[in-house]
């Protein structure tokens, strides 16, 4: 993806490639493979082809997705249970059907406390509801916040806000970054989770930090926090 991204090999060459792994069991691989393709996605998500990549990566992901399924099988490692929350996340942004439906189904008994999601099943979960969410889901998503007694979870959460995909929810977002919510050395992560979020999300961070470089750099005092905000 190196070459492809200095322009030696073009970018179909790639997609090719990416396609032979179909049935790769392997979770570094796939780590990888959703890497670039976040890379490229990102490039692409100022052209006519956002909406092609997305369809590319329900294709390219859905066959492992199925073999994986929602629930650990017995005898599995610890990888496969981190290429089960990266696939189904992966599935889920991009808005496959199947896997949409089902984070919604498994959020929903999440909140009501009837059947509480794994650890490495949340972030996957969280990020699909939240893309495909409104209003209400952000809130429900700000309340599980607040009443998380781990901060490991009040991260996990701080992580995928951005996911969320409508302007004045954005806003939203970028405000409780700097709320007292959320701890000032986590507040990067916030506005890095938009920045990453989507094209709206990383124009809407930009003109945040800007319009609050005042209160973000006095906070940081041109510590490694203040680069790391420019740098995503």
């Amino acid at each position: 993806s190196s070459q492809a991204r200095a322009g030696i090999i073009s970018t179909v060459e790639v997609l090719k490639v990416m396609e032979a792994f179909v049935n790769e069991p392997n979770y570094t691989v796939w780590s990888d493979l959703s890497c670039n393709l976040g890379i490229l996605g990102t490039l692409l998500s100022h052209t006519d082809f956002h909406e092609d990549i997305q369809v590319f990566v329900r294709d390219v992901f859905s066959p492992i997705g199925e073999r994986l399924g929602w629930d650990p099988k017995p005898g599995e490692g610890h990888l496969d249970a981190l290429l089960r929350g990266l696939v189904l996340g992966k599935l889920g942004k991009a808005g496959h059907k199947a896997t949409l439906e089902e984070a919604r189904r498994r959020f929903k008994e999440h909140v009501e406390g009837k059947h509480i999601l794994s650890a490495d099943l949340r972030s996957p979960v969280y990020v699909t509801v939240l893309k495909h969410g409104d209003s209400s889901t952000l809130d429900t998503m700000l309340k599980l916040h607040k009443q998380a007694d781990m901060q490991e979870e009040k991260n996990r959460i701080e992580r995928v806000l951005g996911a969320i995909s409508q302007p004045e929810l954005i806003q939203k977002v970028l405000t409780f970054a700097l709320s007292e919510e959320v701890r000032p050395q986590d507040t990067v992560s916030v506005i890095g989770g938009v920045a990453g979020g989507s094209k709206q999300g990383r124009k809407a961070a930009w003109k945040f930090v800007r319009d609050n470089w005042e209160e973000l750099y006095n906070r940081y005092q041109g510590g490694f926090l203040i680069s790391r905000l420019i740098k995503v």
